[in-house]
């Protein structure tokens, strides 16, 4: 049984949901983009891992959030979409970065997915409640990815003086990766494979080769 499951933790993904997903789900999963830095994270598929690894993805679900049931996962998401982290923000900086929630609304949902707690059309569903909010407040990736930037700052800071086991990583890091996804010449961002504006045009599909050279 325990090298079955192994087996199962190694399959991937794309094996798994071997359907590209059009420009508009691509948009959409691009939201997270900021979150997904992790070696393993895949930025091209709703699954959030590149190798299937649903007990990651329950485990982090677990400890970052305590999130164990699907009630906990649908009341996380509301909170992130109504108030979250940006409440604070604004209080401290008179700006409210929806960007920040909206990138760990994303990645929660599909983690949540990744684990089973909700389903692929659920997750989809969800994903979808986030787009007109962050249409309505960005007219860009550039933009996005500031206010990314600036939540991020703004919860590290309210983490000064606790004591946690895994410090999250430096902005530096951050910083260096938000350039990666923003630079026109890396063909592996999400952010360039889906501009900006692709959500506010009809949806298509993909082809099938870029992503698949996305999930070696």
């Amino acid at each position: 049984m325990a090298l079955w499951r192994w087996r199962r933790r190694g399959v991937k993904a794309a094996r798994r949901y071997p359907v590209p997903l059009t420009v508009h789900q691509l948009w959409m999963v691009a939201l997270s983009a900021p979150v997904s830095r992790d070696r393993g994270a895949s930025r091209t598929t709703l699954y959030p891992y590149a190798r299937i690894d649903d007990d990651s993805a329950r485990r982090w679900l677990a400890d970052q959030w305590e999130i164990t049931s699907r009630e906990q996962l649908v009341g996380r998401l509301d909170e992130l979409s109504r108030t979250g982290y940006r409440a604070r923000a604004y209080r401290l900086t008179g700006v409210a970065p929806l960007a920040w929630d909206a990138a760990l609304y994303v990645d929660i949902a599909r983690r949540g997915f990744g684990c089973g707690l909700i389903g692929e059309d659920d997750a989809w569903t969800a994903l979808k409640n986030i787009v007109p909010a962050v249409v309505g407040t960005y007219g860009s990736w550039h933009e996005y990815a500031a206010h990314y930037l600036l939540g991020r700052q703004v919860w590290r800071d309210g983490l000064r003086g606790t004591e946690d086991p895994r410090p999250p990583a430096s902005q530096e890091v951050a910083d260096e990766h938000l350039r990666s996804l923003l630079d026109p010449a890396n063909r592996s961002s999400p952010w360039n494979m889906a501009p900006w504006d692709a959500i506010s045009h009809p949806d298509r599909t993909r082809c099938p080769l870029p992503y698949a050279r996305m999930n070696p």
